[in-house]
């Protein structure tokens, strides 16, 4: 851990080696000088497509299973709520890997930048392993104990087990993007992303439906397609990496087993895992009130969860950036200059939020029917979409601060402040509206964005607070 020190090109609590950071003359632009806005968009841009495209693999699923039924949908949405809970565990892993080594980056120090990308790798392979091996041998147990019907278990086991085997390439992937968003690279991830996507677009309906010379799978389908195309794109970013084609060449030489510096990465990313799986633990709660409204309810629910992580998307990417630049920024000693990043990013991100609200409001059935076009289905995602229009309108505020806060490893605040909106605010609301109310299955949505806007409110009074300046790692 480093003293505090009065000098401004002190790193703020990242020890320092003293070694200099090697860039390509293709990565020489410092982040933390220059236009706030121009760096934030750099790193945000691309990071906004990543996330995006990340998120389109589940709706590609969607697509492509919405035509085998509302059981299909059903089964494939309760189920990928399963698979989340690895994703936010591995995902609350990586913003500690990504908060030390941005940190480190701003610094200018290589050496131990690689020494956080090496142990980060170790962890999110351990990690996914034992993930992995869980979740095979309880798919249906967890299907059955939301107390979904039979049907849905059944199609929703197979989608679960194929997925949860492929943590482990998507840990890899999702490890390796991190290091690269964190050094200050975000286009060859971004490349990579897009790439794979297309080829799991493409690989999608041919498993699926059992096209050309491909046997028909149905709901598996749609996942080994994913696990396919996310080992495909761990393979590439693992060769970028390793072969200094990106900000940050990964070497593996003078690699050994270092556990201070692993428990500094878990106590970082840690509070973020629980963030994560709290959330989606509580999406299941809140999937379980649903059910009693029928399949669907379910599959209305499935659907505006989907559609509500594609809007929420480019407020994960510009929250990530604003992490990364907030990070590099104490690294280099400039808090005022990370706190400014941030705010930057809340302004542009509302202004994305608002028009895209209009146009849900005016076409939410339009967008339904991308997906199924079952008047029930569509009548009541339609009004999911409109309730949600309310916590669109904070999405900057509460996002975007939110993984700024994560960034730079003050990962605590989110923990607690998610932890208590859920259980004290969401799920209690979206238990008693429907009962206490005539919202009826409405009630669990407006539970839902009332938390949200809970937690926007918190995230602006602690951020103006400045403590998470002083934070060490």
């Amino acid at each position: 851990m480093a003293s505090s020190s009065p000098e401004k090109d002190k790193p703020a609590g990242i020890a320092h080696s003293g070694r200099p950071l090697r860039r390509s003359p293709a990565f020489d632009r410092d982040l933390t000088k220059g236009s706030i806005s121009a760096n934030l968009w750099s790193l945000s841009w691309p990071t906004m497509i990543s996330s995006t495209i990340f998120m389109i693999g589940p709706m590609i699923d969607m697509i492509w299973v919405g035509k085998l039924g509302s059981a299909a949908i059903a089964g494939v949405g309760v189920s990928g709520m399963a698979v989340m809970v690895i994703m936010s565990a591995i995902m609350g892993l990586n913003t500690g890997n990504r908060a030390l080594l941005a940190r480190f980056v701003g610094a200018g120090d290589q050496a131990q930048a690689n020494h956080v990308a090496q142990q980060s790798f170790v962890i999110s392979v351990i990690f996914a392993i034992i993930m992995a091996i869980i979740g095979i041998f309880h798919a249906e147990f967890i299907l059955t104990f939301l107390g979904v019907k039979p049907d849905v278990v059944k199609e929703g086991a197979d989608y679960m087990r194929v997925m949860f085997v492929g943590a482990i390439t998507m840990s890899m992937m999702m490890m390796a993007t991190g290091i690269m968003q964190a050094s200050g690279d975000a286009i060859a991830p971004m490349k990579v992303s897009v790439s794979i996507r297309i080829f799991h677009m493409i690989l999608c309906p041919f498993l699926v439906f059992g096209w050309w010379i491909f046997p028909e799978q149905g709901v598996k389908g749609a996942a080994m397609s994913n696990v396919l195309a996310q080992g495909l794109g761990a393979s590439i970013l693992l060769w970028y990496l390793l072969t200094g084609r990106t900000r940050l060449k990964m070497s593996l030489k003078n690699f050994y087993f270092d556990r201070i510096m692993i428990w500094r990465i878990i106590k970082v990313g840690f509070p973020s895992s629980i963030t994560g799986m709290e959330r989606t633990f509580a999406n299941f709660i809140l999937m379980w009130l649903v059910v009693p409204f029928g399949t669907a309810a379910v599959a209305a629910q499935t659907l505006s969860e989907r559609i509500d992580g594609m809007v929420n998307m480019p407020a994960m990417g510009l929250g990530q950036a604003s992490g990364v630049l907030a990070a590099q920024n104490l690294g280099a000693g400039k808090p005022e200059r990370a706190e400014k990043t941030a705010w930057t990013a809340v302004i542009w991100f509302s202004a994305v939020t608002f028009t895209g609200s209009i146009f849900i409001y005016f076409f939410a059935e339009n967008i339904v029917h991308v997906f199924n076009k079952e008047q029930e289905l569509v009548g009541i995602t339609a009004n999911f979409l409109r309730i949600n229009i309310v916590s669109y309108l904070v999405f900057g505020v509460a996002v975007v601060l939110m993984n700024s806060l994560n960034g730079v490893g003050d990962t605590s605040i989110p923990m607690w402040t998610t932890m208590l909106t859920m259980w004290l605010v969401q799920v209690p609301m979206a238990y008693f509206l429907p009962r206490m109310t005539n919202l009826g299955v409405y009630g669990i949505r407006w539970g839902i964005v009332t938390g949200i806007v809970i937690r926007a409110v918190v995230y602006t009074f602690y951020f103006k607070g400045g403590r998470w300046k002083n934070k060490m790692i």
